[in-house]
């Protein structure tokens, strides 16, 4: 096949082409930064310039795929490849969706309004912003010529994030000599995450199958302490897994899901917990497989850097964050204890 991947040289997009090329397709990726795999062919093009496809709108495509998060550049997208492409594949997110409380959401779901302005001014407009993308494409493409893939948490191998790959690596290397590890206490928080191989591979598979239609491409739910146990197991790790109550982290401004002095994928608020849970049954129906979680984690503690390579983890607590942390509540615990006594 004849793909334009319009991104490519980032995470996602970058493993995207990597998969397609080794599929034996033929790949221009569109983007404005640098290092595309081998074999993929790569125009530099900044999309908030108006004729940023110019290079490639006189081309026939076969599969267009589409990670964009700003409105404005898939607009400009779908103008110029309306009669170019056969097919319009569009990496969305589960984040369009007006509510995340109930888990086993499919895609009928009702979604955000869409974003009124053409481009993103505040984090908050992702959501928005992704459902105005949607409409661009559903609407110049017809749903028989488009794909929506709604996706939730991307994990594995090199994710930015930091989110997938904290836990493994942290039970990989504890903070303190008696190798405990500090924990959120949610034995019912839902957890899933799609490896972006699994994601790159079925992207692929619906372009070369002429799929179409509305997905939820994400990993089957699993309960965060079955994730943690995982990791564990992964990584041999034998030490003591201390749980920490979730209003004392919050007293403590640990921060929920991710980013600096976070626990990753932890998420307070009962209302969101249909984030990690949604169906993903259309997507495996038309093909998505996913590996298992522990394939996962393990392939990203053998080609991702110890924790204590960085001075800041992308998500997570520093090793001296957590031990301070363990340190108090073991300390609050035994005070406790022998209060009652």
């Amino acid at each position: 096949m004849k793909i334009l991947l319009l991104g490519g040289t980032a995470w996602l997009g970058y493993t995207v082409a990597q998969t397609a090329v080794e599929s034996g397709h033929e790949v221009t990726c569109l983007a404005r930064g640098e290092g595309v795999p081998d074999g993929a062919t790569l125009i530099r093009a900044d999309r908030d310039d108006d004729n940023a496809l110019a290079a490639v709108s006189a081309d026939q495509w076969d599969a267009v795929i589409d990670v964009a998060r700003q409105p404005f550049h898939v607009r400009r997208a779908v103008r110029d490849l309306r009669d170019m492409a056969e097919r319009y594949i569009f990496v969305s997110s589960v984040n369009v969706y007006a509510s995340h409380k109930d888990t086993g959401a499919d895609e009928d779901a009702k979604r955000l309004p869409p974003l009124e302005a053409e481009r993103m001014s505040a984090p908050d407009d992702y959501g928005p912003a992704k459902v105005a993308c949607e409409d661009a494409v559903l609407d110049a493409f017809g749903p028989e010529r488009s794909v929506v893939a709604r996706v939730g948490l991307i994990g594995g191998p090199g994710d930015p994030s930091g989110r997938t790959t904290y836990w493994v690596r942290r039970f990989a290397e504890p903070s303190n000599d008696a190798g405990a590890v500090l924990v959120q206490d949610t034995p019912e928080l839902p957890t899933a995450l799609i490896d972006v191989r699994d994601l790159a591979t079925w992207l692929l598979h619906v372009a070369e199958m002429k799929t179409s239609g509305i997905f939820n491409a994400g990993g089957d739910p699993v309960p965060f302490p079955e994730h943690i146990e995982a990791a564990r197991l992964v990584a041999h790790h034998e030490g003591p897994v201390v749980h920490a109550p979730e209003q004392w982290l919050l007293e403590q401004g640990v921060n929920q899901w991710s980013g600096e002095r976070s626990l990753p994928l932890w998420l307070a608020d009962r209302d969101w917990y249909g984030l990690n849970a949604r169906s993903n049954r259309r997507a495996v129906e038309a093909g998505l497989a996913l590996r298992a979680l522990h394939t996962t984690l393990a392939d990203i503690l053998t080609s991702e850097l110890p924790l204590s390579s960085a001075d800041k983890p992308a998500s997570g607590l520093t090793n001296a964050e957590e031990a301070h942390l363990l340190d108090k509540l073991i300390s609050q615990t035994a005070t406790n204890t022998s209060n009652s006594l």
